[in-house]
């Protein structure tokens, strides 16, 4: 499973460390060049934008400082949104807001995208050894589908139903 990552500060940067550590075919992206360079010195992909991250992965993970920066970035001209396509997995690891998540995830889903919401609680050093907690809501299928790549991730793992009940929960 191609994954890419948008977000690399102190806890994306971590999380996105596991998936390469583990072996995933990983691209990222992040506007920190700084950042990128350490991960293409390790041999991952960088994407020029969030936008050509997605044309080429089939599950994308975004983990931002806000839900004002994770609508900006779903929904930019080059955006994710933009680039979803069918069976594409959109992953928003984020502290998000519940209405946003839910009107993110309904446009996500028109174009035949699947999402998960997770946002994550356990701070920058639970995320760097593979220890968070994560919130996950979204259809049971794709929980299932995606629990492999979360599990790596994180420790706990709690399933809280429908889009909007982990950003509720957290």
């Amino acid at each position: 499973m191609k994954i890419g990552f948008v977000g690399l500060g102190n806890v994306g940067g971590k999380l996105a460390g596991s998936l390469h550590r583990n072996k995933f075919d990983l691209t990222v992206h992040d506007l920190d060049a700084a950042i990128t360079d350490q991960f293409k010195s390790k041999g991952v992909k960088i994407a020029k934008s969030a936008g050509d991250l997605v044309k080429n992965v089939d599950v994308v993970i975004t983990c931002l400082p806000s839900p004002k920066i994770c609508s900006d970035i779903m929904l930019d001209e080059n955006g994710i949104l933009k680039n979803i396509s069918k069976d594409k997995i959109w992953i928003e690891m984020s502290t998000t807001d519940k209405n946003d998540m839910i009107n993110l995830s309904k446009k996500v889903s028109s174009k035949g995208g699947r999402v998960l919401e997770c946002p994550i609680t356990g701070g920058e050093h639970r995320a760097k050894s593979g220890n968070i907690s994560i919130l996950a809501a979204g259809k049971k299928s794709t929980f299932k589908k995606c629990f492999p790549i979360l599990s790596l991730l994180g420790h706990e793992i709690l399933y809280c139903g429908k889009i909007g009940n982990a950003s509720i929960l957290k």
